[in-house]
């Protein structure tokens, strides 16, 4: 970074290109980009190819608003995890995965999501295997599982956000919890506030004082 800083600072021209998609969507290269307008560099984006975008126009999914939450964790604890903070997330998400974890992602999406859950992989976007799956998680899953060359390739995942009585559950389990916690330990406390309101008790903890 300092020698390409430098040649910029001399007045050379750079061009940051990447061969899947368009450059600092879930890779490094924004470092390069934050340095050189710090250092008072002109920065000007040229679009390109964006899977981001055309997944989200052939998911047949809600669109005016969603997330990009890019690669999820690779560890299976930290993935379910942040799977959990997003229980409540009402706008369509999109996810990017691998194809030696998109089969584990799934499984913990339908473990904390549940696998009717409105979703669409989209595989090879604008290339000559390009496919898209669906309509719901678990349909995806069992895709995957019965066809090997669909876990194969550049793979994002779009998925519907929660309905209007999953958040309302999340917001009745974390009053529940709040009320509990005063009088139990925290984790019994979640864990109650968790079986009545039919909630993943991960999902209790985010916003906790």
């Amino acid at each position: 970074m300092p020698e390409l800083l430098a040649r910029l600072s001399a007045g050379e021209r750079l061009a940051l290109v990447s061969d899947a998609g368009t450059p600092l969507l879930s890779d490094p290269g924004f470092r390069l980009v934050r340095a050189a307008r710090a250092a008072g560099i002109a920065v000007s984006p040229v679009p390109g190819p964006s899977a981001l975008l055309a997944a989200l126009s052939a998911a047949g999914l809600p669109c005016e608003r969603f997330c990009f939450e890019g690669f999820l964790p690779a560890r299976p604890a930290a993935r379910r995890e942040r799977l959990a903070e997003l229980a409540a997330e009402r706008r369509t998400m999109v996810f990017f995965e691998t194809p030696q974890r998109i089969e584990a992602t799934l499984a913990d999406l339908i473990e904390r999501f549940g696998g009717g859950r409105a979703a669409c992989l989209a595989r090879e976007l604008s290339k000559r295997h390009e496919t898209l799956l669906g309509p719901d998680l678990a349909a995806i899953a069992a895709r995957l599982a019965a066809d090997p060359e669909q876990r194969r390739g550049e793979m994002t995942l779009v998925v519907a956000g929660a309905p209007d009585e999953a958040g309302a559950r999340l917001a009745e389990g974390r009053r529940l919890y709040a009320l509990l916690a005063r009088e139990l330990p925290p984790g019994r406390a979640a864990r109650l506030a968790a079986e009545l309101a039919g909630v993943p008790k991960a999902a209790l903890y985010e916003g906790r004082d």
